[in-house]
């Protein structure tokens, strides 16, 4: 394709609104892309394509597709922070146009914002690796948060035409730039938008992937803020939303579905592990120490997987688990002293020692005390007799009936 055909491209997408066609005509990875790069090789300046070709079609459109011309050549010369000013100034004339037109223009929206986002993760990384410093995911983000209130603003499009229709994809390119930045704050703004606004469709009514992204990072932000029940609801939300072929996206959300999961009870299935390998590999050593009530277990996979779990922000999470695998040996002496409902204090702390934890007897007590004060067992103390005075009905309740089990976080 040469340049003179891809500007006919473009002007007969204007005209039959065919949003699908225009988002591949902008796309660099098409096939076009490159055949552009070679027809003009060296001659890829703003000055040579303004000359001959400004006012070809309508404005912004000529302007648009030189834009599109420098950014192929650009990303085939790998210069990436190049390449993203040349796209970012597209982007921001087809925003002019956005504006002023009606839904027909989303697919080309999200394609061009898409394109933004990851050309500025090309260029920081870029920057970062050969020692230099780059801020084009900060910028993407501002600027895919100005598309964000273009589509929430529209009240004259006819419902069916509406570009709120792409509010909720927009939201969720905005969040993947703040997560990567690690200022995933900064999303209480656009969250705020959102509930202020009554006039947008619900989420239901949205494409299933839309709605995948935008539970999966609200439920991070829930996650990240220690609000742990919201997390835990909208991560399963996201997870049963999401495709069953998308095992990476699945696996993303079962990162951090499976800790809180575990703070309440559920432990994996096999089958569930047995899909997921590389979460299987980390998370099933805790998961046996936790059947097994093997602390020293415990405490092992806490230490070969710390690093991992700092980097993905689980390490206070899953520590958090381990009263659980405590849980799991007062049982085993429960069971062992034939579930009788007085045991003597000395029988926990001689458990704690054999499992590899160095504790006094008071320590011991007071982890049993925990214990109740948590509702992980039901009874009482004796400190005169030294002895753990347990229901004599379910002395130790099923994980799951417990009463609020994340208020002690």
């Amino acid at each position: 394709m040469d340049f003179t055909t891809f500007l006919s491209q473009i002007n007969d997408a204007l005209v039959a609104e065919n949003g699908p066609n225009l988002a591949y005509l902008l796309r660099p990875t098409s096939p076009h892309g490159k055949s552009l790069v070679k027809e003009f090789r060296s001659n890829a300046t703003q000055e040579t394509l303004d000359r001959a070709y400004k006012g070809a079609i309508r404005s912004p459109w000529d302007d648009i597709a030189i834009k599109y011309v420098l950014t192929c050549s650009c990303v085939a010369k790998r210069k990436f922070q190049e390449a993203y000013r040349e796209h970012s100034a597209l982007v921001v004339s087809f925003l002019r146009f956005f504006t002023e037109n009606r839904g027909w223009t989303l697919p080309a929206l999200f394609s061009v914002l898409r394109d933004l986002r990851d050309l500025a993760f090309d260029a920081d990384f870029h920057a970062k690796y050969n020692g230099g410093n780059s801020e084009c995911m900060e910028d993407a983000a501002r600027k895919i948060a100005s598309a964000f209130g273009n589509c929430i603003t529209d009240r004259q499009s006819p419902p069916e035409q509406s570009r709120k229709w792409g509010v909720y994809y927009v939201v969720g390119l905005v969040l993947k730039c703040y997560s990567r930045l690690k200022r995933i704050a900064l999303s209480k703004n656009i969250l705020r938008a959102l509930e202020a606004n009554r006039d947008i469709p619900a989420l239901s009514e949205y494409p299933r992937s839309h709605q995948v992204t935008f539970r999966y990072y609200l439920g991070m932000i829930h996650f990240l803020n220690e609000e742990h029940t919201k997390a835990e609801q909208e991560l399963t939300l996201a997870f049963y939303h999401c495709h069953v072929g998308a095992q990476a996206n699945q696996e993303r959300i079962l990162a951090y579905l499976l800790p809180l999961r575990l703070l309440r009870g559920h432990l994996p299935s096999d089958e569930l592990m047995k899909r997921f390998p590389v979460l299987s590999e980390m998370f099933t050593p805790f998961v046996n120490a936790i059947r097994l009530g093997d602390i020293a277990a415990f405490d092992r996979a806490l230490e070969r997987w710390e690093s991992k779990l700092v980097d993905l922000n689980l390490m206070l999470t899953v520590e958090k688990a381990r009263e659980l695998c405590l849980r799991g040996l007062f049982r085993r002496v429960w069971v062992a002293s034939d579930k009788s409902s007085r045991i003597p204090i000395s029988m926990f702390h001689c458990s704690l020692r054999i499992s590899g934890m160095d504790v006094d007897q008071e320590e011991a007590e007071c982890l049993v005390a925990n214990m109740i004060y948590k509702g992980f067992m039901r009874g009482y103390i004796s400190h005169e007799k030294h002895m753990v005075v347990l229901a004599m009905t379910n002395a130790f309740p099923r994980l799951a009936e417990r009463s609020a089990p994340f208020a002690s976080l």
